[in-house]
């Protein structure tokens, strides 16, 4: 986004393209009282537009003519989105209508709008921080309701709260730290060590390992996850993607190698968006180029999924081909399913569980077939996906996304360098060097330190409008 003076006045359709119900196009910045003024007739002549209050009236062309019947709202600065003066027009979601009012607006002096310019004006008027700022974008861009609900106590100031605490500890920290650099001779006065180990240690470390753990319980949230389904041709994944999302999404028969290429859905699990992907069944010598471009195809979604469940027909036993395929994907994160458990006896599926214990994995049984065991195979997923929660559904308090978490990991780093110079009585200005990076690193995430290609990467991501 280019640096343009916050003295213009912009404007942009805020609603969705496309034919509807409503359409908002939305204006903000000094002037949009008078346009406001110049462009709607209110149904009743009145002598001053109060502040959010809405009035019916009509607009007109730039020919001059009746463009269409609105609601218009004048919003009064300082109590707005952006703390400027702002007024939005609701007309019939007619795009013909909606581009026309926005054209007439731009003749009128307005300009067009930059993608996420209302969003950055709120933040450098200082109405959000830059974490409630993306919050904005990830609550439009929610997958779950966890997801939304996570983006919506961000946007409430949830993790600017915790990063304004850390903040503040840090510039108290370092305020005695300077004053002792500049009086050496009365540093151990100024400057007690030992308490500030203590500070450092617990309100500041101790809270940015809990952000890291919250970021990564997030991610999770925010992003989903992509749980891949592996096994040997015939082991009924395709069986199990149809049960797990509970339609008849892939073609199944008794034919060893029918899926051939990967097929990808969604569910929502726990509040956890799962792209779930069914692969080829994996298996050497295969004569078939077409099979085994689908058996590359699936190593390479086994590579990058962020957990694996790897079918066994329990009929057949965890065979020898089965060894070798699950030796090949030890590192995975991921859940044994004994699969066709309807088609074997409890003693033997006992021994299954047993000899599957030698891999260390967590291992469920079912049948897909009739359904038995899915709801404890859906409590395993979850387990699997989020393995620290000790409660199924519990959330973290907020999401930091991947440049927050990025920052926060810089910052524990700078304040674990902070706390080893404590503790070997390193001097003070080193101390100071390696705190000033950690106050740089959590101001990075609100936004006090943030350089602007930073912002204009933020802000970029938004629709425009918004």
């Amino acid at each position: 986004m280019s640096v343009r003076t916050r003295t213009e006045t912009i404007a942009a359709i805020a609603t969705p393209p496309g034919a509807g119900g409503v359409g908002i196009v939305r204006v903000s910045g000094p002037e949009a009282l008078p346009l406001l003024k110049k462009l709607f007739q209110p149904h009743r002549p009145l002598s001053t537009f109060a502040s959010h209050r809405l009035y019916y009236g009509t607009i007109f062309a730039r020919n001059g003519a009746l463009l269409d019947e609105v609601l218009a709202v004048y919003m009064q600065a300082p109590h707005t989105y952006t703390r400027e003066d702002v007024v939005e027009f609701q007309c019939h979601a007619s795009p013909l209508v909606l581009q026309e009012l926005l054209e007439h607006l731009f003749t009128l002096g307005a300009r067009p709008a930059e993608p996420g310019e209302f969003t950055k004006r709120a933040f450098l008027s200082g109405r959000i921080d830059l974490s409630q700022a993306e919050a904005v974008i990830d609550l439009l861009e929610a997958r779950s309701a966890t997801g939304a609900g996570l983006a919506a106590s961000q946007l409430q100031g949830t993790l600017a709260y915790e990063i304004a605490g850390i903040r503040a500890t840090l510039i108290e920290l370092m305020a005695h730290l300077e004053v002792a650099i500049d009086f050496p001779d009365e540093d151990a006065d100024i400057f007690d060590r030992h308490a500030a180990r203590a500070v450092l240690q617990e309100r500041v470390l101790d809270p940015i390992r809990r952000l890291i753990a919250d970021a990564d319980h997030g991610r999770i949230y925010r992003e989903g996850a992509r749980l891949v389904l592996a096994g040997l041709p015939n082991a009924g994944k395709s069986s199990l993607l149809n049960a797990l999302l509970r339609e008849e999404r892939a073609l199944v028969t008794p034919v060893p190698g029918t899926t051939r290429d990967s097929i990808e859905e969604v569910m929502i699990l726990g509040g956890i968006p799962v792209q779930l992907i069914d692969t080829a069944g994996i298996r050497s010598g295969q004569d078939d180029p077409v099979e085994a471009l689908g058996v590359e195809r699936a190593r390479k979604m086994i590579d990058s999924a962020d957990c694996v469940l790897f079918l066994i027909d329990a009929h057949a036993g965890f065979t020898q081909a089965d060894q070798e395929l699950h030796a090949s994907i030890r590192h995975k994160r991921q859940l044994l399913v004994l699969n066709k458990r309807d088609l074997i006896t409890l003693e033997q599926e006992l021994d299954l569980h047993r000899q599957l214990a030698e891999t260390q994995k967590p291992v469920v049984s079912i049948s897909a077939r009739s359904g038995e065991g899915m709801e404890e195979l859906h409590r395993a997923i979850l387990e699997l996906i989020l393995p620290s929660q000790t409660t199924l559904g519990e959330t973290a308090r907020f999401a930091p996304n991947r440049r927050h978490r990025s920052l926060l990991s810089q910052a524990l780093n700078a304040g674990t360098a902070s706390l080893n110079s404590l503790n070997s009585g390193a001097p003070l200005d080193l101390l100071s060097v390696d705190l000033q990076t950690v106050l740089d690193c959590i101001g990075g995430i609100s936004g006090h330190s943030s350089p602007e290609e930073v912002l204009d990467a933020v802000f970029s991501r938004f629709c425009i409008g918004k």
